[in-house]
């Protein structure tokens, strides 16, 4: 059994490596005429969104989805259980997520982000935390939406944990929607926790035939109170969190 469940992920993995390599190619190659560094991470935005959906497929997660997606650009912020939470809420999305910097030293995942608007960030660094607010100030200046996880690191807790108040800050200072997402998988065993590294990670979790996710688009939150979106979203998300343990269990 744990042979088969090896396999199949492996199987999976090469699949997912090889419709990447495809896809990012074909990006590379038709950005030679784009002379635009901002039109050219726009293409990326969207060349990324087609690979996340394949990536949907290959893998076999099967995702109950509630509420409609954001119509309006924002902060969208969101629980964090494993890496995969992006690419569960960037399926349909277009956006800007906030990732860390070791994702950019990943084998070819991180050459993707580099060039599809991921905007990674040291938090150990006082310098690099300044500059990417800068560019999230930017992005959101701009009218895009930017995707970020508050919460700062993966756990298996029921609801979230501190939320990170800088995000908040920048939306309250512009007056932009704060838009809640919460994401959870049925198998608690999926989260990415600890010392966990990527293969072992992705077997366990694409090892098995089905991988079960919610996830929930919650009402906007508006407010020029930095400390009122905090408690505002994460009081939606942890509600959403114990509402989809309920069901599941």
């Amino acid at each position: 059994m744990i042979l088969l469940r090896t396999l199949l992920a492996i199987i999976r993995l090469i699949l997912f490596a090889l419709t990447t390599i495809t896809i990012y190619g074909i990006l590379l190659i038709t950005n030679i005429f784009y002379k635009s560094k901002v039109k050219k991470v726009e293409r990326g935005i969207i060349y990324r969104r087609t690979i996340i959906r394949l990536l949907h497929y290959i893998v076999g997660s099967k995702i109950k989805v509630y509420g409609e997606e954001p119509k309006e650009s924002g902060l969208i912020i969101s629980n964090h259980r494993t890496y995969f939470d992006s690419i569960v809420i960037l399926k349909n999305i277009l956006g800007y997520p906030i990732a860390k910097k070791e994702v950019a030293s990943w084998p070819l995942i991180g050459n993707v982000c580099k060039t599809t608007g991921v905007i990674f960030v040291d938090r150990e660094n006082k310098a690099e935390r300044t500059e990417t607010r800068n560019k999230v100030l930017k992005t959101l200046k701009n009218g895009f939406s930017i995707l970020n996880t508050p919460e700062g690191t993966t756990h298996i807790k029921p609801t979230t944990i501190h939320f990170k108040p800088g995000a908040f800050i920048l939306a309250a200072q512009l007056g932009v929607p704060v838009l809640p997402i919460a994401v959870d998988y049925k198998n608690l065993s999926d989260a990415w926790i600890g010392d966990d590294t990527f293969l072992p990670h992705f077997i366990r979790c694409f090892g098995k035939w089905r991988t079960e996710i919610k996830v929930s688009y919650l009402k906007p939150v508006k407010s020029d109170n930095p400390e009122e979106l905090i408690l505002t979203s994460k009081k939606l998300i942890d509600d959403e969190l114990l509402r989809f343990r309920k069901e599941w269990n």
